[in-house]
């Protein structure tokens, strides 16, 4: 059951950040059948400047990424059941973390979930200049999170799988795992 703690806990991962890429991306590109002024292409260049700092640099490639891949390997060596069947969750730390990741995983989550709703009453081309910001940070993220789990994986990193230890299950060993 181990084994599937990096195809099913990175996997669903993927799907999930590559879903969104992928229904956000033509709505980014219909903006570019708009007539932009001025303040539009400011507002884009600042916009997917901003995303590609803040989202995909600071959000993905120096926290999300490496902690989601630590923590698939921690899974795979020391998980247990019911982390192994949610190990997306898991791995994104909505469980099985400290308080304050966990607290703070939540209300990343649902602050996304009200922008996206707000996002979805603007107009083009204002609504595709934003989900172009939001498109370069998930493809940020997404290679991020290939080269994160690749090097943890390999041992070329380890960082903090950032796990509660009252989570840890010392009886749990690879042999009742598989």
């Amino acid at each position: 059951m181990r084994y599937l703690a990096l195809p099913w806990g990175i996997g669903g991962i993927f799907l999930l950040l590559g879903y969104a890429l992928w229904r956000l991306t033509p709505k980014a590109i219909d903006a570019f059948s708009f007539e932009w002024t001025t303040w539009l292409w400011v507002l884009f260049i600042a916009n997917v400047g901003f995303m590609a700092y803040s989202e995909g640099y600071k959000g993905f490639q120096l926290n999300f990424s490496p902690r989601v891949a630590a923590r698939s390997r921690y899974l795979f060596h020391h998980g247990n059941w019911w982390q192994l069947l949610t190990a997306p969750a898991f791995c994104m730390a909505f469980f099985s973390a400290p308080k304050r990741r966990v607290i703070a995983t939540w209300i990343l989550t649902l602050s996304i979930v009200l922008l996206v709703i707000i996002f979805q009453q603007l107009s083009q081309p204002l609504k595709g200049i934003l989900d172009a910001g939001v498109v370069v940070g998930l493809t940020w993220g997404i290679v991020s999170m290939l080269i994160s789990v690749f090097r943890v994986w390999t041992g070329k990193e380890s960082p903090d799988p950032e796990v509660r230890s009252s989570s840890v299950n010392t009886e749990t060993t690879s042999e009742t795992m598989t």
